[in-house]
């Protein structure tokens, strides 16, 4: 498919341009300079159902000498060498800088068909001032306002211009969508580049490096297909003081809410926190399927009893959602790596299996042979139940009483027993009452 990056110095309007033409608001946009560091994908429809793939890159700061300011170049480079035209935004209001002008040169040396985008272009002063981007020397200039979509649509003509013979159909593919979820540095990142098979997201030992939820596409070689989501690390909110910080958590509670299966990261040096299980327990409020991933495991190699001492605790502080599998993985070397998506297949077999209504009735009938449950001195009778949905395998049980006046309990012992003698021992299962009338 025909890609085009989005390239520009930090806080030029760079994501606030890409969520407008892809339609929705996926990246972060906040004003703090360099909130975007890692890869964002996503598709713009230029014709009916068909269009390009839009690349939006972190901001480029010539001067900076830290570890992010490198990585980022370091990815830029990597999405021009993929990129068919380039989207260079440049802000209006702050007019030319020095920086503009190296972004330019070095364009010009990757000898990439590049669009000159002149941002928050949303007065007359600032059309003005506009003008003296022509010096960049680029025969393609367009002023817009991406916050207020001014000038959008000539600006989807320009690249429509270049991308006309290669439009193609936007993917409307069935694929596992996948969130990796966890507290900062316990090496989401290291594992999606595992994964990917190449140093796709920035990894660091600094906590609250991946700001966005940033989407990655993955076909293997059996033409299975998976969008991997890396999410932010979240912190207790108590902990967060940065806005930025604040809807990279909401964006990431956000995402647990969208996808079929969370890959939820701990670490083999701590285990499993308080933090971790309240995360977990928004995992099963939402009924969401889960593995759990114990990173850095090698950590353990010479020490067994250790392991299987720390393995108990984990076991033990996942009790109340005891069906997610474990897998114990070192992201950095790779061990066991190749086991998650095979996990990953069986657990998404179980979460979008259906179970005919017979079989369920059968085990309904076994359950009322050897169980009788009373609700303030009235017997609950179960008459027959139903599965209405997969992911999560939903039933419903009609009964005799208020569906609102059955305990917690009860409603946990059937979701328990049916997650049992269904076989749905790797996924949530939900069940429903209903009043027969």
């Amino acid at each position: 498919m025909f890609k085009v990056a989005i390239v520009g110095r930090p806080n030029v309007g760079k994501s606030t341009l890409f969520n407008t033409l892809i339609g929705e608001r996926k990246a972060i946009v906040e004003k703090t300079p360099g909130i975007t560091r890692d890869i964002i994908e996503g598709y713009v429809e230029l014709e009916d159902k068909k269009g390009i793939l839009l690349i939006d890159t972190g901001g480029i700061n010539w001067g900076g000498k830290d570890f992010f300011n490198k990585t980022i170049i370091e990815l830029v480079d990597k999405s021009l060498a993929e990129a068919d035209l380039v989207l260079l935004v440049v802000d209006a209001k702050e007019g030319l800088t020095s920086e503009d002008l190296v972004t330019a040169e070095y364009l010009r040396k990757k000898d990439k068909k590049v669009i000159l985008v002149v941002n928050k272009v949303e007065g007359k002063e600032d059309e003005e001032r506009a003008i003296e981007f022509y010096k960049l020397g680029f025969e393609d200039i367009v002023f817009i306002s991406a916050k207020n979509q001014k000038n959008i649509a000539q600006l989807k003509d320009l690249i429509k211009k270049y991308a006309k013979d290669h439009l193609e159909e936007i993917p409307e593919i069935e694929v596992i969508k996948i969130a990796i979820i966890g507290r900062p540095n316990v090496g989401k990142s290291t594992l999606l580049n595992r994964l990917l098979g190449y140093e796709r997201m920035i990894v660091s030992e600094i906590p609250g490096t991946t700001r966005d939820c940033v989407d990655v596409f993955l076909t293997l070689p059996d033409g299975r297909k998976y969008l991997l989501i890396d999410t932010p690390g979240i912190r207790r909110r108590t902990k967060i003081d940065k806005r930025a910080e604040k809807f990279s958590v909401d964006k990431a509670l956000e995402t647990i809410k969208k996808v079929d299966i969370v890959l939820f990261m701990i670490t083999a040096e701590e285990g499993i926190t308080n933090q971790d299980q309240r995360l977990l327990r928004q995992i099963q409020k939402n009924y969401k399927a889960c593995i759990l991933l114990v990173n850095k495991w090698d950590l353990f190699d010479t020490k067994r009893e250790a392991g299987n001492l720390m393995l108990e605790n984990i076991k033990y502080g996942i009790r109340f959602i005891s069906w997610v599998p474990i897998l114990t993985i070192s992201a950095k070397t790779g061990r066991r790596v190749n086991q998650i998506f095979p996990l990953i297949e069986e657990v998404y077999q179980q979460y979008n299996k259906r179970v005919n209504t017979a079989l369920v009735n059968k085990i309904l009938e076994d359950l009322k042979k050897n169980y009788t449950f009373n609700v303030k001195g009235k017997r609950i009778k179960f008459y027959y139940a139903t599965q209405v949905e997969v992911r999560p395998p939903t039933f419903v049980i009609f009964i005799n009483i208020n569906p609102d006046e059955v305990p917690k309990h009860i409603e946990k012992f059937m979701e328990n027993s049916f997650r049992k003698f269904l076989e749905f021992n790797k996924v949530p299962v939900k069940v429903v009452f209903r009043l027969r009338d």
